[in-house]
């Protein structure tokens, strides 16, 4: 099947997904930590949900990146914010979409320099194939085959809902 805007699915249900997926696997030691800028609305959603103790943590892996110097710097970069100790924490991290996989290694770059983690898994609202590095999610909300020359975007509209867009890809640097 090819994916066009009419059969992506409903951003909603996959975030309702995904907690259904975490919601039994969250003990007192668990923390959530998005990575900018979907990750964290996922994560912001989730952890709300679910009713975490421990405050959301946010990245942004800009300098983490093994493409930084093809990409360049985002006008968009923000600080990343860790409010406890990663140490023996047991760390789920978000992101919206999975692809190559070097987004979510920088991010475990950037969380090990914080601490040492008991444990970290992975949540993504969509992954869509086309790995370049062994990581793979322990949760994702819909598995998804998407042509090279596409990207899928996720949306916050004002009032916090969330909804994906598919849009040719203008760059080759991958999620």
């Amino acid at each position: 099947m090819i994916l066009t805007a009419q059969t992506l699915p409903d951003a909603e249900a996959l975030l309702a997904e995904l907690l259904r997926q975490i919601a039994p696997t969250v003990g007192k030691n668990t923390a959530l930590i998005g990575i900018r800028t979907g990750g964290v609305w996922i994560a912001e959603r989730l952890h709300k949900a679910l009713g975490l103790n421990i405050a959301l943590g946010t990245l942004d892996v800009s300098f983490y990146r093994d493409d930084f110097e093809q990409r360049g710097l985002s006008s968009q970069v923000r600080p990343s914010t860790i409010p406890f100790s990663v140490d023996e924490q047991d760390l789920i991290l978000v992101d919206d979409v999975l692809y190559t996989g070097r987004t979510i290694r920088a991010a475990m770059n950037e969380l090990f320099d914080y601490g040492r983690p008991a444990s970290i898994r992975l949540a993504t609202l969509i992954d869509r194939g086309g790995r370049e590095l062994p990581i793979a999610a322990q949760y994702v909300g819909a598995t998804l085959d998407v042509a090279p020359n596409r990207n899928i975007e996720l949306q916050r509209t004002d009032d916090g809902r969330l909804s994906l867009v598919l849009r040719e890809d203008t760059k080759a640097a991958g999620h």
